[in-house]
């Protein structure tokens, strides 16, 4: 019998009527003689409110904690969702991620799994089970409940599809699928079909809320076809996979991230600076990006840099005020700042794309703070205030005006 895995976000599980509505159509997937295992998120804004307690509570709530409160959500969702699936005569079983066989590191809120051991997802399958599977959590090898940090349950979905040898594993939300920007933002945002592993990871890690960009390396990493779907408005779909030879080159999408804060260290000696600041940001477990060190030359002083999503930190006012005191000199704390990047195919084979997006955010007065550039994208940092008329103008110069891709052959 063949196996799809299936997993529904937040929005999808928010209330009584939609988890019943989910219940027909699983069932519906069931009686087809297909084995389904279901992943769930956490109902509507149950994370979010979770978070608030917290927060009400300390404004620096230890990371264990959290974890063992946040993964609560998820258990709420699969235990009714499975008296769903019982009213509609199916026989449904609840599981949370380490029921599952889960297993991650030991790194709270933001733990990445690093094996998949279902062997009661197969036995509950053979015994023609629906199993309903808690998302974005797992168990250590310290036997901790972890979370897999924002967008988690992605990633749980797609390494049990692997790890079950899913036909594939299908991705529910309120969006039927990718875009080539945000539609809340860019009205004529195209939507995409297709789209490779890597432009969708580069896509995910800069701010698109689709998929995880977990979720999409493991995908990448077991050739696991990932369907991005509407819960509610069946039709178009993105499957996201690895492209047949004849890919496009250029910009497919422009994401952004509107809260961005960026590190700077100056001094004789930056990099000690940098060494010790990466230091306690992993003690609290908290991760960075685009780090960069140049070192000093003459009577230049030496620099270095990175930048954090401080929405992805719990109690980050708390961290910070850290940081400062572990760096007592020389740390500047860059905030107000948004990245906006454009994702595609060859960017970066000349400068073209990079100097010319240049050109036009300083014709329309958006000052760039900063550039970083990867195979598949570049990103710039610019005011939080002017984040979203970025993104349309980067939109409409590389997306809207160039309906032509060019096409290479690998």
């Amino acid at each position: 019998m063949k196996c799809i895995v299936q997993k529904y976000g937040g929005s999808s599980v928010a209330d009584i009527d939609k988890l019943r509505l989910i219940a027909q159509r699983i069932a519906a997937v069931k009686q087809q003689r297909i084995a389904v295992a279901v992943v769930v998120s956490a109902m509507g804004k149950t994370t979010d409110n979770l978070l608030a307690m917290a927060r009400e509570l300390s404004s620096k709530p230890a990371r264990r904690e959290m974890d063992m409160l946040l993964s609560t959500g998820e258990r709420t969702t699969m235990a009714l969702l499975c008296m769903a699936l019982h009213e509609q005569g199916i026989d449904a079983v609840s599981l949370t991620g380490s029921q599952a066989g889960i297993i991650t590191n030991h790194r709270h809120n933001d733990a990445q799994v690093i094996e998949v051991r279902p062997f009661r997802v197969e036995d509950e399958l053979a015994q023609g089970k629906v199993v309903i599977i808690g998302g974005f959590q797992g168990v250590s090898y310290k036997r901790d409940i972890t979370t897999l940090g924002r967008g988690g349950s992605d990633t749980s979905a797609v390494a049990l599809a692997a790890a079950l040898n899913a036909e594939r594993c299908e991705i529910y939300s309120d969006v039927d699928g990718v875009y080539s920007a945000d539609p809340a933002v860019v009205a004529r945002a195209d939507h995409l079909p297709e789209i490779s592993y890597p432009v969708m990871q580069e896509m995910s890690s800069a701010g698109a809320k689709v998929l995880n960009a977990h979720a999409v390396q493991f995908a990448k990493e077991k050739n696991i076809a990932v369907y991005a779907r509407s819960t509610f408005a069946p039709g178009r779909e993105t499957i996201v996979r690895r492209l047949a030879p004849g890919t496009i080159i250029g910009v497919q999408a422009v994401v952004s991230e509107k809260r961005i804060e960026r590190i700077r260290i100056e001094g004789d000696d930056a990099q000690a600076g940098l060494e010790k600041a990466l230091t306690y940001l992993e003690s609290e477990q908290v991760a960075v990006k685009e780090i960069n060190l140049a070192a000093a030359d003459g009577a230049a002083r030496s620099k270095a840099s990175f930048v954090v999503s401080p929405d992805h930190v719990y109690g980050w006012p708390a961290v910070k005020k850290g940081l400062r005191e572990v760096i007592d000199d020389g740390i500047v704390f860059d905030t107000d700042l948004a990245a906006v990047s454009l994702i595609g195919e060859g960017l970066n084979r000349n400068n073209q794309t990079l100097l010319q997006t240049l050109a036009l955010l300083k014709r329309n007065a958006i000052a760039v703070h900063g550039v970083t550039t990867t195979s598949f994208r570049i990103s710039l940092l610019i005011p939080q205030g002017l984040c979203d008329q970025g993104v349309r103008l980067c939109h409409d110069r590389w997306v809207a005006e160039m309906p032509g891709a060019v096409v290479f052959s690998e």
